[in-house]
């Protein structure tokens, strides 16, 4: 008998079904104008608003959804991280169906932050839900969030480092829009990076916990501007973030003392970022794309782990 999770993030509506094995789901981009660099919050929750009925729809329609059972409990991600103050407009679409769904089946209602539906779904994907109730270190990294995490049972997070300035997926999204992409522009522009090569010495530090990545983007113009091919800029963008992520998990490892390694996010989902880290962490945990970008698998799975049914 599944749980029901609904995530409303920035740029993507995601409803899923988890039934303690098996994770379906649906997800559907928000719309965003050719050259913009995002939405409006105001924008983003009038999309998802529109968007959350037919998803559901559609998701709870499916074959395989109709032999599942009836559903034990609703999750949904209700602000960006489980911190005070953590608050974006567009996660109340998702909160204000997933309670009217829960009055109405008269089942739970498992309230989670973003961050930790991302954390679970990541866990899920790497076979280690047992890590639910235990310590692992995690490194969140998205358009939003960029951040090396120490994580107690029920996913009780510390902050242990992060970006100083730009997070790595606005870095990416502004470096792939300026090199003529449609936002958000990440996994074109890691597709574009297989094809070229290094032509700049690359070295990225830690500065009081914290690393820098505007400089990146600046980099990056001034190369657009000297006539680099745009597989080389691409190149340097992508592997600027993969040595950015070592020094943070390397200051995490020293802070925190050896625990096992977590990758979540959608800029996780870059193929040059996790040749990079399993080169130097062979035993990291990366999820599998769709479970890397923004989903609501994680939220289902929370709220099934916590039902009482």
């Amino acid at each position: 008998m599944p749980a029901l999770g609904i995530d409303t993030s920035n740029y993507t509506t995601s409803a899923a079904l988890f039934d303690g094995v098996n994770v379906l789901q649906k997800k559907q981009p928000l719309p965003v104008k050719p050259g913009a660099l995002g939405l409006r919050q105001s924008d983003a929750l009038f999309h998802h608003t529109m968007q959350v009925p037919a998803l559901l729809e559609e998701l709870l329609c499916e074959d395989g959804a109709r032999g599942l059972g009836e559903i034990t409990a609703i999750g949904v991600s209700d602000r960006p991280r489980a911190v005070e103050g953590s608050y974006m407009p567009c996660f109340l679409a998702g909160v204000a169906a997933a309670r009217s769904i829960a009055a109405a089946l008269h089942v739970p209602l498992c309230k989670v932050s973003h961050q930790q539906g991302h954390l679970a779904a990541a866990l899920f994907s790497a076979q280690r839900l047992d890590l639910l109730t235990g310590e692992f270190l995690a490194f969140h990294v998205s358009g939003g969030t960029t951040e090396g995490l120490r994580i107690a049972p029920n996913l009780q997070a510390t902050r242990v480092c992060g970006s100083a300035d730009l997070k790595a997926g606005q870095l990416l999204d502004r470096v792939g829009v300026l090199l003529g992409y449609a936002f958000p522009a990440g996994a074109a522009l890691d597709r574009l990076s297989r094809g070229g090569v290094l032509t700049r010495k690359i070295k990225m530090s830690m500065d009081d916990a914290g690393c820098h990545l505007s400089g990146i983007e600046n980099q990056c113009k001034q190369m657009l501007e000297q006539g680099a091919a745009r597989e080389t800029i691409a190149r340097h963008c992508m592997e600027s973030v993969a040595a950015a992520l070592l020094e943070m998990v390397s200051y995490t490892l020293k802070q925190c003392g050896k625990l096992p390694l977590v990758f979540a996010g959608g800029v996780c989902c870059s193929e040059v970022i996790r040749e990079r880290i399993y080169e130097r962490y062979p035993n990291a945990m990366f999820a599998e794309p769709i479970f890397s970008a923004d989903n609501a698998a994680g939220t289902a799975i929370l709220a099934l782990e916590s039902s009482p049914l």
